[in-house]
């Protein structure tokens, strides 16, 4: 079995595991990263690829991305000023094993649902 296991809270605060799934299967980054795969693109143009982040969240997760390495913020004076974002040797190595688990994440929809609503019956009886 993987180290996935800690005995406490101190533990898990160190564990290597954690902290790297924890920062990267965020909501948003995640998404962040696959917007990323093929160009590097400036904010409002990740903004726009995803959709339905706000500008604030969408700011937060890219400085955390760029922070562990994922990416990287370029900065071109302009003018007008423009800053964008491309993904680091670690980012594209994390595109490629996210793809499967898109590609699998799409495939398994409809069971998903079917599976949902069989519990939502279940629950209501």
């Amino acid at each position: 079995m993987l180290p996935i296991g800690v005995a406490s809270k101190a533990e898990a605060s160190t564990c290597s595991i954690r902290s790297v799934l924890s920062n990267v299967t965020g909501k948003w980054r995640m998404i962040i990263i696959l917007a990323l795969e093929d160009e590097p693109k400036r904010f409002g143009e990740i903004k726009r690829c995803i959709g339905d982040v706000t500008q604030r969240v969408l700011t937060e997760n890219l400085r955390g991305l760029q922070r562990d390495g994922y990416l990287t913020r370029s900065v071109d004076p302009g003018p007008p000023v423009a800053v964008s974002y491309e993904l680091t040797p670690l980012g594209r190595s994390l595109v490629e094993m996210l793809k499967p688990l898109v590609y699998w994440s799409h495939a398994q929809m409809d069971a998903v649902k079917a599976a949902r609503l069989d519990y939502d019956r279940s629950q209501t009886m």
